[in-house]
């Protein structure tokens, strides 16, 4: 937490997180055009302070490298404290979210979410996998699948209504897994069509570190916003789960 709050306090980075707020993936290039009276150093270094806080997170490809805001770490500090003062049924903290050009599909990620999780990459997989601990952080559903490639993969509600379906594209217990994620709760979501999902876990310093990539998403549509103001609850369900054994109120 010390991290994040000693991120948050410089006002030049804070401008950074606002630009990524207006347009998420930017390059270094890019996010310098916004403090145009510093040297790109300086933004580097800014860069760097907000991505040790876990604030942002980056993706290489090719010759390019973007640059992501990751809420997880502010909606942690909200479940510590602010939920203690407000109902669990908050939404996502205001502004959270990140906004590009309504209606354009892109060749990178849309968002990236990451978390350092004090679990092994096996106890991350198995909650990701068992349908006992997903309803105890994935808003209240169970997870139903074979878990092999092709597969359908399914959440259901604590009444067996399905909630939302999909496919396995590619898996590798216990680091990867790719599918599509098409939600069933809102009209409006399944008219925009399913969203592809890729989740990572390994090893780093004796935690497990998780990444959580969106792909083939409508940026700006509906479903981009569900899924940018809801991911950020169930990684800090999953990650308060692990790490004390107990689960997040319940939020429908």
């Amino acid at each position: 937490m010390d991290e994040v709050f000693k991120a948050v306090n410089d006002p030049s980075r804070r401008l950074l997180l606002d630009a990524l707020f207006e347009a998420d993936g930017q390059t270094l290039g890019e996010l310098c055009d916004h403090l145009p009276e510093m040297t790109r150093f300086g933004v580097m270094n800014h860069l760097r302070i907000l991505e040790e806080a876990g604030l942002v997170t980056t993706r290489k490809q090719g010759r390019s490298k973007y640059h992501y805001l990751n809420p997880v770490p502010i909606r942690l500090i909200h479940d510590r404290w602010i939920s203690k003062y407000a109902e669990p049924t908050v939404g996502a903290i205001a502004g959270l979210k990140a906004h590009l050009e309504r209606g354009r599909i892109v060749e990178k990620p849309a968002h990236i979410y990451k978390a350092y999780i004090r679990a092994s990459v096996e106890e991350v997989w198995h909650a990701i996998t068992d349908p006992d601990l997903t309803v105890q952080y994935f808003y209240s559903t169970r997870v139903q699948s074979d878990w092999h490639v092709g597969s359908s993969m399914h959440y259901y509600d604590v009444n067996g209504g399905l909630v939302s379906e999909g496919e396995i594209i590619a898996i590798d217990p216990p680091k990867r897994l790719e599918c599509t994620f098409q939600a069933l709760w809102d009209e409006a979501l399944v008219k925009e069509g399913p969203v592809r999902e890729v989740w990572e876990i390994r090893e780093v310093n004796g935690m497990a570190e998780l990444t959580i990539e969106l792909w083939d998403i409508e940026v700006g549509g509906r479903t981009y916003e569900d899924f940018t103001n809801g991911l950020p609850y169930i990684v800090s369900g999953m990650k308060t789960l692990l790490e004390t054994g107990t689960a997040l109120s319940a939020k429908s």
